[in-house]
């Protein structure tokens, strides 16, 4: 990680030597033909960069036409930005040269580092504290390299012949490869860019860095990023919630970060391991971000976000002359969460009275294969700032009676209104020019129904991230300083997993509740404490060195008597010896038996890219094979921690079905957000599980069970 990543926010110029050279000098640059160093230096020139172009190559008196310099020493002036391209080896010096020279960004093109290991990751360091001693920007090492289109600068300081036009969408790639391919992509398909980056091993700048820059580029109207892994979880989750607010923020992320060989030490940890992806997902939606499965659906997301207004909600009406695409785009729509509400009367008759009598003016608006031209415009009019609609997907088959190019035609008329919309011109012909057309005109166009419905989801789906705005996180007043110091004695003796007995103590000092319980070591004593608090009652083996009780045997309920707690004793003895032997058993627990809760699980895993993680789901012995679970980063706000509760099938039957009343769910989400606050404040906690946690009917509370600590 680049230890300048604080300055780097606070100015939106400061990426402005990556970005904005008025001079770049080539470490490098060969007159070679067929190198890295040659096209490079090409495509700067060929792109007719704006500024100084420096070719630095001790064996060329020449490149490209252009004087060439045998060192960085005798450049006659000071570049903004250096490229360098020179073996691995020989990077670290030249960086060091370049910053006496007084250079203040880098990009390194030239591979040979962390990615190769050993000898790589010191080359790496090395390389990182030069950088650190001068105060250079770094992109890279091994990356592909830096595009800016804006015609003041027209920087094309890659390896790739091909440059994209001018548009309004900006690309940040981990994968050089991929970014060709994906700058390729682009100009074939004429999607536009402002600026591309290759990020490469990110010893310098990563995509904070560059997405802090890009929030601040009025030409900027998308930022899209593919991402195997992300360089300062933390950073992004604060940084990036901000950026999504403002512009549309899309994702394709592959790979997964390891959450290390422990990770099923507790049920929150293997269930976090095992639904990693379902925790990107989470996090993604929580920040306010778009995640694409695939570039197609990527690049598709992107167009529509590039041109299409933002809907105020969810509300769609659909215009079609075929019934059959009009209605495999409502279901796309409806499994989208989008909304079809009925045409009031008023505007019914409207259309009405331009449609044929076969036609259908509810929503979907069918008008048969009898539409012609001014039908539709009439129709569109009449759905185009009808209140109650936020989007509009148009969907036309061009027949006899009306061409693809007249339906485009009477779309386009539409598009000043300021609504949202979208086309699908869906034919066997060939509609690539009336698709041209209305990409021109600012409508995004898909070639079948779904992918047009699947997108107007999306552009709902971001209006809804956006509106929800940055609601304060609630505090409890709890004994944060008590827990802490008790939690720095445990790991001062050496604990690492803290017990269920020892854990609700801790656990209470955040609100927590327990049912009755003790500690006991012998029948004669478990039967006092069962007087005490009454059966029927539980009975656990406590034990530090005993993860998941049930699994050797250390747990028994519905106790109801003398007799069946002292056999409930001597079993547990011997099934723990038997499957734990070399377990130290500290006693065990008899607890009053709560028989009239819900159970779900409630967790926290300190996870290596986001920090602290809440996990709740379905509990009990079931919860690692249902995996009905849901993630949110924390600390939680109080919309958040509702949206973890709605995150999973089980919510349904919290708030009471098939004549069962509703759970104490309000209980529950206060339970969260303590746990938020226990997760935040108390950073020596690695892991915690809370299962089962009891959610008793409406008014009755919460209850946790059973739990586990595992220290840092």
């Amino acid at each position: 990680m680049f230890p300048f990543h604080d300055n780097m926010t606070q100015a939106s110029s400061s990426m402005d030597p990556i970005f904005r050279p008025s001079s770049v000098a080539v470490i490098g640059a060969s007159r070679k033909a067929g190198t890295v160093g040659h096209t490079l230096f090409r495509n700067l020139l060929a792109a007719e960069f704006s500024g100084i172009v420096y070719p630095v190559n001790p064996h060329w008196g020449s490149v490209g036409g252009v004087k060439s310099y045998p060192s960085i020493a005798t450049l006659p002036g000071v570049p903004d930005l250096a490229v360098v391209i020179v073996p691995a080896p020989d990077v670290p010096p030249v960086l060091d040269e370049l910053g006496k020279k007084g250079v203040r960004g880098a990009i390194i093109v030239s591979a040979g580092f962390r990615e190769i290991g050993g000898q790589g990751i010191r080359r790496e360091a090395d390389l990182v504290r030069i950088a650190t001693k001068h105060n250079i920007r770094v992109v890279g090492p091994n990356c592909f390299g830096v595009i800016n289109t804006d015609p003041d600068v027209r920087l094309n300081a890659t390896f790739s012949e091909t440059l994209p036009s001018r548009g309004n969408l900006a690309f940040i790639s981990q994968s050089g490869a991929l970014g060709q391919g994906i700058l390729l992509y682009a100009r074939h398909q004429g999607i536009g860019l402002t600026k591309f980056v290759s990020v490469g091993n990110r010893a310098g700048v990563n995509e904070c860095d560059i997405i802090a820059d890009l929030t601040a580029d009025d030409a900027t109207k998308v930022i899209l990023l593919y991402l195997e892994s992300l360089a300062d979880g933390r950073r992004f989750l604060s940084e990036v919630k901000s950026v999504a607010a403002r512009k549309p923020v899309i994702i394709i992320k592959s790979g997964r970060t390891p959450l290390g060989e422990e990770a099923s030490r507790s049920h929150t940890g293997s269930l976090a391991h095992a639904l990693s992806d379902s925790l990107y997902d989470a996090v993604f939606d929580e920040m306010g971000v778009l995640r694409a499965d695939s570039i197609a659906d990527l690049f598709r997301m992107a167009r529509t976000f590039a041109s299409c207004e933002i809907p105020a909600g969810p509300r769609l009406a659909i215009l079609t002359n075929s019934g059959g695409p009009g209605i495999l785009a409502a279901d796309v729509a409806a499994r989208g969460g989008l909304q079809l509400p009925p045409l009031p009367e008023t505007a019914r008759k409207k259309i009405e009275r331009v449609a044929s009598p076969n036609a259908s003016s509810r929503n979907p608006v069918d008008l048969t294969a009898d539409a012609t031209s001014d039908t539709y415009r009439s129709a569109l009019r009449v759905l185009v700032g009808q209140r109650g609609i936020d989007s509009v997907l148009v969907i036309g088959t061009p027949t006899g009676q009306t061409t693809g190019h007249e339906i485009a035609r009477s779309i386009i008329e539409q598009k000043r209104s300021g609504q949202p919309i979208v086309a699908c011109l869906f034919g066997v012909n060939d509609l690539s020019d009336e698709a041209a057309l209305l990409e021109r005109h600012g409508v995004p166009n898909f070639t079948f129904p779904e992918e047009a419905a699947k997108v107007v989801c999306e552009l709902a789906r971001y209006s809804s991230l956006r509106s929800r705005g940055n609601p304060p996180t609630p505090r409890f007043k709890v004994g944060r300083d008590e827990v802490n110091r008790r939690l720095t004695n445990f790991r001062s003796s050496g604990v690492k997993s803290i017990p269920d007995h020892q854990a609700r103590d801790l656990l209470r000092l955040y609100g927590l509740k327990f049912p009755a319980s003790r500690l006991t070591h012998d029948g004669d004593s478990a039967v006092e404490v069962a007087h005490d608090i009454g059966y029927p009652v539980a009975l656990k083996v406590a034990s530090s060195d005993i993860l998941h009780k049930t699994d050797v045997g250390g747990v028994v309920l519905h106790i109801d008597s003398d007799a069946e707690l002292v056999q409930a004793m001597g079993d547990m003895q011997r099934n723990v010896s038997r499957n734990a032997p070399k377990a130290r058993v500290e006693g065990y627990v008899v607890e009053k038996l709560e028989t009239d809760g819900f159970e779900v699980i409630v967790g926290i895993r300190r996870d290596p890219d986001f920090g602290p993680v809440l996990l709740f789901g379905m509990g009990g012995i079931y919860a690692e094979t249902l995996k009905d679970v849901s993630f949110r980063p924390a600390p939680l706000t109080s919309d958040s921690a509702w949206r973890l509760i709605d995150g999973v099938r089980a919510s349904k039957v919290l708030r009471g079905v098939r004549g069962e009343g509703p759970r104490d769910i309000d209980a529950l989400h206060e339970a969260l957000l303590r746990i938020s606050q226990f997760a935040t404040e108390q950073p020596l906690v690695e892991e915690l599980d809370i299962n089962p946690l009891m959610v008793l009917p409406n008014g009755s509370g919460v209850v946790a069970v059973d739990c586990r600590l595992i220290l840092a």
